[in-house]
């Protein structure tokens, strides 16, 4: 399908560029690095590089426009310092033909893949120094190839419907004459409906649409077994580990790698590779598209029949759950709340028992009246506590609930955001968690958070967070609206998570209807950091 408009070469105001710095490419050739913070035409400011493909000679950038204030994915092509060749041009004629098949390709426009907004050719204005070209496209948010497998491979039929969108793009820019470039991993991303897109533009322009074919098979591939079969070195960049192979040279099969992989899957990845026999080949990304489509369909025709094991545990929405499930060890804390709760039935019932006495005695006994000293645990209320200076203010605490939570992420990816309610669903057995991330905040970004809300503005004594992530490091901050901007909250106080509950004072707070639990250290360590928070609850300042 088309669009509606095609990107524009921009011809901004004079920039002064910001001074690269030297550094060199797998070959060892010198070439000319970006920096983060470096401008683009005027407009695009450089945040923090997410990946590179050498054979383009591209880097992969999250940018921000700031001129519309959102975010963009940058597409950056360096200059490769010259060496003693005079003929060497650094790669302009290459870039060239890589921006001129991006110029014809400009007005297609897919689900499958980040919309193109601009395209920025050589000598255009603004570019900074050893920058031969640059294309602008829709920032996807979610997460890259490999930090989708980093906890673990995705089951077969969740594998093939993530390859959908992508797939049908692949088919609607070959029937255009387009080729995507989808055979790099760090060219594609994993949004948060868990559909793969393709997240960066300018392919190589000796690319094909069987590279394309390729590609969508190697993607597969990856989902399936936590290991990209092509390139090793583009493997390394993108973080993945390489396929190991055969005999042959060929990727092993990914059956051999995990179990419970369907044949049609099987047939499918070994098809688009090129390592079967002439009559197995997959050639088309229609024919790849056609298999992914007939193997969700029929999943969702036969799902009354439990599923072959395929390696993977069950989530804990599935249908069909192994019989051990069923058999849960018990769980103290669940043994705990029971015990509560049997204790204040049967607290209840003596206090009904005592109220019933009370009245048949003045009922059937002496009418002379009496005065009756109620208790907490005998049923009359309590009287109220009272302040030091006998005002009668109250210094006991109660219980609020939130109504809401989102995930807080300025950066854009909303880290797991389907699940966030866990947190403030009463049920400590459920909870939310972060993306696992390789570097400590603020390598990627500044932090991430839960955005909570209350019905109308309450004034907080405390909160407890129950969290398995000890070492946490989390700022409580009061915010005006759900959707403020970091600078914008007021910091009420900093803690540390344990393991379990931990619990916070928010003495002499302000009342306030928005509550931002900022998370500025991951838990873990090494390149395994995430925090996992179970349950938020609060308490208010009693009336």
């Amino acid at each position: 399908m088309t669009g509606q408009t095609e990107p524009r070469l921009v011809e901004p105001a004079p920039f002064v560029p910001a001074q690269p710095g030297p550094a060199a490419d797998s070959d060892g050739h010198a070439e000319t690095t970006t920096a983060a913070g470096s401008l683009l035409a005027g407009r695009y400011r450089l945040g923090s590089r997410v990946g590179s493909d050498a054979a383009a000679g591209a880097e992969f950038w999250r940018a921000e426009d700031t001129v519309l204030r959102r975010d963009v994915a940058a597409t950056v092509l360096r200059r490769f310092g010259a060496g003693t060749d005079p003929d060497d041009d650094g790669g302009a004629g290459r870039a060239q033909d890589i921006i001129a098949r991006a110029l014809r390709s400009g007005s297609f426009e897919h689900p499958g893949c980040a919309r193109l907004l601009d395209v920025l050719a050589p000598g255009a204005p603004g570019l900074p120094d050893g920058v031969l070209g640059a294309a602008v496209a829709e920032w996807v948010p979610g997460r890259s190839l490999a930090e989708a497998v980093a906890d673990g491979m995705l089951k077969p039929l969740a594998s093939a419907r993530a390859l959908q969108p992508l797939a049908a793009a692949a088919e609607a820019a070959h029937r255009h004459g387009h080729v995507l470039g989808c055979d790099h991993p760090q060219r594609i991303r994993l949004n948060h409906d868990g559909r793969l897109q393709l997240g960066f533009a300018l392919p190589r322009p000796e690319l094909t649409p069987a590279d394309d074919v390729r590609g969508l098979g190697a993607a597969l591939y990856t989902l399936l077994t936590g290991l990209w079969p092509l390139s090793a070195s583009d493997a390394a960049r993108a973080g993945l580990r390489a396929a190991d192979r055969g005999p042959d040279g060929a990727p092993l099969p990914p059956s051999v790698v995990r179990p419970g992989v369907p044949v049609e899957l099987e047939t499918l990845v070994v098809g688009t590779l090129g390592t079967g026999s002439d009559t197995g080949r997959v050639r088309t990304a229609a024919a790849v598209r056609s298999v992914v489509d007939e193997v969700v369909a029929e999943a969702d025709r036969v799902v009354l029949f439990p599923p072959e094991h395929d390696g993977v545990p069950p989530e804990p929405g599935d249908v069909w759950q192994p019989r051990g499930a069923l058999a849960k060890q018990p769980d103290p804390r669940r043994r705990r709340k029971l015990t509560i709760g049997l204790a204040g039935l049967a607290l209840c019932v003596l206090a009904v028992a005592g109220y019933m006495s009370v009245q048949l005695g003045e009922l059937f006994g002496d009418p002379t009246p009496r005065i009756v000293v109620g208790s907490s645990a005998g049923g009359g209320q309590a009287a109220p506590q009272q302040s030091g200076d006998g005002s009668g203010a109250p210094v006991t605490d109660a219980a609020v609930k939130a109504v809401g939570a989102d995930v807080y992420d300025d950066a854009g990816d909303r880290d797991n955001a389907g699940r966030v309610s866990r947190v403030i669903d009463g049920n400590p057995d459920t909870g939310w968690k972060t993306f696992n991330y390789k570097q400590q905040f603020p390598a990627l970004k500044p932090g991430v958070g839960i955005m909570t809300s209350f019905a109308s503005p309450v004034q907080l004594s405390s909160l407890v967070i129950e969290s398995p992530s000890p070492g946490t490091e989390i700022e409580i901050r009061s915010a005006p609206s759900s959707d403020a901007r970091l600078g914008d909250t007021v910091l009420l106080t900093r803690t540390t998570l344990d393991d379990g509950d931990t619990t916070v004072a928010l003495t002499d707070s302000q009342p306030v209807q928005y509550v931002l639990l900022w998370i500025t250290h991951l838990g873990g360590g090494g390149s395994d950091n995430s925090t996992e928070i179970r349950e938020v609850s609060f308490r208010r300042v009693a009336d």
